[in-house]
């Protein structure tokens, strides 16, 4: 399925304003992100500009910058990163190419959800519930989502939050999603362990899209791991198709 690259860098430049953090600076074109949490895309560069400075002199102030808060520098390199050619200077540089991510869209419009599986209901959740209950599913610890929580709250675009409860009150699964304009982006769907293969997430993805497309979004995108084959057949099932994919450049060890 083709999509119009016009779209598609919209849909970038949306994912980017979702994703921004409150740890963020410009460097010479590029945006550079230090968030303490879990999200990559919360605390790597996006060269999203040319700039005027080398690649290797921008490297070098960025790095510093990544040392003083004690993270590691990643590059993330999609098919709109810039100066062109800009994946392989890094590869020359020793940056290893890990975690690729595919974005997948649909313009499939979801007017009313499905009803809800038998013995689950679906409730709003608050922007720290949401990043507790998705802490939990993962496993993280309590200062990423610490990070989690801040960056929603001081998002540049409104999430909203849902998560699918069970008879006993006890989060099964969680999602939500970012407006801006006619677009709409689904983020954090996650499944509790115990409660998959009951088709939740296919509903709550539902949910959000029909509450989405009730505020006039058209669009819908998403960002899955290209290893998740089981996620990805949840979201090809609800209309979505790879659009692009992206990946991180992280630096090769020193021997």
């Amino acid at each position: 399925m083709g999509f119009d690259p016009t779209l598609l860098s919209r849909i970038e430049d949306a994912g980017i304003n979702a994703s921004a953090p409150p740890q963020q600076r410009w460097v010479d074109g590029w945006l550079v992100r230090f968030s303490p949490g879990k999200a990559k895309r919360a605390r790597c560069i996006n060269p999203v500009a040319t700039g005027r400075m080398t690649i290797e002199k921008k490297l070098e102030i960025c790095q510093s910058l990544y040392d003083s808060v004690g993270l590691g520098l990643m590059v993330r390199v999609t098919p709109f990163s810039q100066p062109e050619g800009v994946d392989a200077e890094l590869a020359r540089f020793g940056f290893e190419a890990h975690e690729e991510t595919c974005v997948m869209v649909s313009s499939g419009r979801v007017d009313r959800p499905p009803p809800t599986p038998r013995g689950y209901r679906i409730e709003p959740l608050s922007h720290r519930a949401l990043a507790e209950t998705v802490g939990q599913f993962r496993g993280t610890p309590l200062a990423q989502r610490e990070a989690h929580a801040e960056r929603l709250e001081e998002s540049p675009v409104p999430f909203s939050a849902f998560a699918v409860f069970d008879r006993n009150g006890v989060a099964a699964a969680c999602g939500q999603y970012a407006i801006e304009a006619e677009l709409v982006g689904l983020y954090d769907v996650f499944t509790s362990p115990a409660a998959r293969s009951f088709g939740l997430a296919t509903a709550l993805c539902q949910h959000l899209l029909a509450k989405a497309a009730s505020h006039g979004a058209k669009v819908a995108y998403l960002q899955v791991e290209g290893t998740n084959v089981a996620a990805r057949r949840i979201y090809e099932r609800l209309g979505f198709s790879v659009a692009y994919t992206y990946h991180y450049r992280i630096r090769r060890p020193t021997p």
